[in-house]
């Protein structure tokens, strides 16, 4: 009985070793089966990707490169050849490095007496000659509106537009050469046959002896602390003569304003003509503060409450006499202000 007892444990060890053998083969084949699946569905899924990716390099399209516009940020003024040797008997370096005096400082309180002016200088007058000298120096053409722009030129001044003149919106080069008339128009081609060869845009030409009027914008203060009283330009602006197409005239404009103090040192290293004198000559910061020009006023705020121009006033729209009165009226007025203060 023992013989067939052991040889029945045998038996029953040995099956019980061969299902364990059994499960785990299957297990092993049930994981090898999981992994070969992931790293199928990973390889599909990498390949997907690259695929899409791929397809949106291939298929996308390229944007075009746009050039940047070109920004004109020269203005219309000429630069003459600078002398190799001295032009002049004398040494004037020091001059030409000169800066203006500072203003006098004036208290709100002491200031009793305060009127705006605006006036328009027409260099056509005898007296305003020097605005016109079209000499050519070492340090450019002599003209006003030449030192003007080239100080502009320079981004010595910030020029502001015209839709008021309370220097509120700054300009840009490109606009400044817009304003004075000179904007790029297309102008067509063609060959000795008659073929249309292409348009090109070319900036207009400008004469710079039209610009012959200024506006400027003064403040005229009597101070009680010193008893003077005293004439602040605040700003300046020349003055366009608008045409058509026709060659007619349609009216005037203001191409900009600049800020006087900030004109000031510009206008200290140039000089102005004196044709009687060549030696004796001033800077045109010294003319201006000399008040040494005439100008006609064509707007105050002495009794305007609607503040407009003395053209639309009533009873003087298209008499330009009676403008021209009105005017020298508003001097009398500030004269005798000023000498009714005094008492001999």
């Amino acid at each position: 009985m023992k013989k067939y007892f052991r040889y029945f444990l045998f038996v029953v060890s040995l099956l019980v070793f061969a299902n364990v053998a059994d499960a785990q083969k299957k297990k092993r084949s049930v994981q090898k089966r999981q992994t070969t699946k992931t790293t199928k569905s990973k390889f599909k899924a990498k390949v997907s990707q690259s695929a899409a990716t791929d397809s949106a390099t291939t298929t996308a399209p390229v944007a075009a490169v746009v050039p940047p516009p070109k920004v004109n940020d020269s203005l219309p003024i000429k630069k003459p050849l600078k002398s190799l040797r001295r032009d002049e008997s004398v040494n004037t370096d020091e001059i030409r490095d000169r800066a203006p005096l500072a203003y006098e400082f004036i208290r709100a309180d002491d200031a009793v007496y305060r009127h705006r002016i605006w006036r328009e200088i027409d260099a056509r007058e005898k007296i305003n000659l020097p605005f016109m000298y079209a000499a050519d120096e070492n340090n450019g053409n002599q003209r006003f509106i030449s030192i003007l722009l080239q100080a502009i030129q320079d981004s010595a001044v910030t020029v502001f537009k015209n839709v008021d003149d309370r220097f509120t919106t700054p300009m840009t080069k490109a606009d400044v050469v817009a304003s004075l008339g000179a904007d790029s128009v297309p102008v067509p081609h063609f060959g000795p046959n008659g073929e249309d060869l292409g348009t090109t845009m070319e900036v207009n030409e400008i004469s710079l002896d039209s610009f012959y009027r200024f506006h400027i914008k003064e403040e005229v203060i009597f101070d009680k602390q010193t008893s003077r009283l005293y004439w602040r330009i605040l700003g300046i602006a020349p003055v366009r003569t608008v045409k058509n197409s026709l060659g007619q005239t349609l009216g005037t404009t203001e191409c900009f304003w600049v800020y006087y103090p900030d004109l000031r040192p510009t206008l200290a290293k140039y000089d102005t003509y004196n044709g009687k004198n060549f030696g004796a000559r001033m800077s045109w910061e010294d003319l201006f503060e000399g008040r040494m020009f005439s100008g006609r006023i064509y707007k105050s705020s002495f009794e305007n409450s609607k503040d407009v121009e003395l053209k639309n006033l009533p009873g003087l729209k298209d008499n330009t006499l009676f403008q021209l009165l009105a005017g020298d009226d508003i001097k009398t007025k500030i004269f005798n202000y000023e000498q009714d203060l005094w008492s001999y």
